[in-house]
């Protein structure tokens, strides 16, 4: 095991108990691991990573992600504990009208500002900071989770901690990147108290902003991360698992669910499927943007070999 994979276990064994004895994370001693002097292949394979097609052989490789073996309990939801009525009862817009419907004369910076100033709801009252965001102005993909944590909270960026650091990995799989040509947001823009589900009044205060997020940026496709923004943006009470792999539509636009990061990390044999839903979205971007085509093509054409 290597010194990261070593902190990452402590980490989450620190963050569980403190949340387990009194529902906060208090900082812990700093930590200092070394590596095993005989490391897994892949930890191995990590420092020779030179491009992103090797990103895509040592993050997501097929013997990682994309066996056949049977998983216990596959047909079961493998997302967080059944959301209560407050996700079921959003309903969501009509997902086959266009997003020309959508009107939004703000740019993503005025959005991001209002968003910052909200107070229509009373998760304001208990956020350090909203979450409106990040990412370019013209994405290939709007990727979409439930709402901040508290690393999220604390920064006013979504998806900065292990699961966001694990997302990022994801995308660089298939050649996506928030600094180039993604746009990170989530349906939720405060955080609910102790990462609870949001309540339908929290719920429908924020979905306005990321309808006018939507319509400003007009992005080709959609990824919904976890089960909460799929719930919310089309109102369906199936399961993630149920769910995932299957493309749908909202306003128009294809939006492809898949796990949540968080989720990966606690139930790694999972990863295999959300590969496979990386590549197809990867394969759909390929058919309908040339120039990520191009640049893709190296990554698409391992799959095959």
């Amino acid at each position: 095991m290597t010194a990261e994979q070593k902190l990452s276990a402590a980490r989450f064994l620190d963050t569980a108990g403190a949340f387990l004895k009194t529902g906060y994370f208090d900082e812990c001693e700093p930590y200092n691991f070394t590596d095993d002097e005989e490391l897994p292949v892949n930890a191995a394979a990590y420092s020779a990573v030179k491009s992103v097609a090797e990103t895509v052989a040592v993050y997501c490789g097929e013997a990682e992600y994309c066996a056949d073996s049977e998983i216990p309990g596959l047909n079961k939801d493998a997302g967080n504990a059944e959301a209560p009525d407050s996700i079921k009862s959003i309903k969501p817009t009509d997902s086959i009208k266009s997003i020309d419907s959508i009107k939004t004369t703000d740019s993503i910076a005025a959005i991001a500002d209002a968003v910052c100033k909200c107070t229509n709801c009373g998760l304001h009252t208990t956020r350090i900071k909203a979450v409106p965001g990040e990412g370019v102005e013209n994405p290939l993909v709007l990727v979409v989770g439930e709402g901040p944590g508290a690393d999220e909270d604390a920064s006013g960026r979504p998806f900065v901690g292990a699961a966001g650091r694990l997302l990022d990995k994801m995308l660089l799989a298939i050649g996506l990147d928030r600094k180039k040509n993604c746009f990170i947001a989530n349906v939720i823009k405060c955080r609910p108290p102790q990462n609870r589900d949001p309540y339908p009044d929290e719920a429908a205060a924020c979905l306005p902003f990321f309808e006018q997020q939507l319509a400003a940026l007009n992005p080709p496709l959609i990824l919904t991360v976890g089960k909460i923004p799929v719930k919310a943006l089309l109102g369906t009470d199936e399961g993630i698992t149920r769910l995932r792999g299957n493309w749908k539509l909202y306003h128009g636009i294809p939006l492809l669910p898949t796990f949540h990061p968080s989720y990966l990390l606690r139930d790694a044999s999972q990863k295999r499927f959300a590969w496979e839903d990386l590549k197809a979205l990867c394969r759909r971007l390929a058919e309908i943007d040339s120039a990520y085509a191009a640049e893709t093509a190296q990554i698409r054409a391992g799959w095959n070999s």
